[in-house]
């Protein structure tokens, strides 16, 4: 098993249509503003950007996402990134009632030699982190979409 691999998953149930959701999720300088853990959010051009990151942990991940994929008729957003991470995120949407099912699927590598050294006896606290990060996430998105 290679321990400096990770795949994480998230479904987020949020209460605006999927063309709403797409385009909050779509203006990724704009996620500092509602998701706490996205400290800063600097455009580098029109389809990439530098990403800091920071939840629970007291430590920055910091990575250069491109747009790899923009779809609004598929409901599809992905990015590729480097940098501490490598690898993908992509957000997928659903009508789901009145609302939408958004759905988050992301595998990187660690790139850091810090977070690497502590891959085996860190993941679960990095996984929780994760975890902990995203709940946040939904949490803004959901209070974010009702000022919108």
């Amino acid at each position: 098993m290679d321990w400096t691999h990770y795949r994480f998953h998230a479904v987020w149930e949020l209460p605006a249509p999927p063309p709403d959701v797409y385009a909050a999720l779509e203006h990724a300088e704009t996620y500092p503003r509602w998701w706490p853990q996205v400290r800063e959010v600097t455009p580098v051009d029109e389809h990439s950007g530098v990403i800091r990151i920071r939840s629970v942990l007291p430590y920055d991940i910091t990575v250069t996402a491109r747009a790899a994929r923009r779809d609004p008729a598929a409901g599809v957003l992905e990015i590729g990134m480097s940098g501490d991470l490598d690898g993908w995120a992509r957000w997928t949407f659903d009508a789901a009632g009145p609302g939408t099912r958004a759905r988050y699927d992301q595998e990187v590598h660690v790139n850091t030699p810090l977070l690497r050294r502590l891959a085996v006896p860190g993941r679960p606290f990095f996984r929780a982190n994760h975890a902990l990060m995203m709940r946040a996430g939904e949490r803004g998105l959901r209070a974010h979409l009702t000022t919108v």
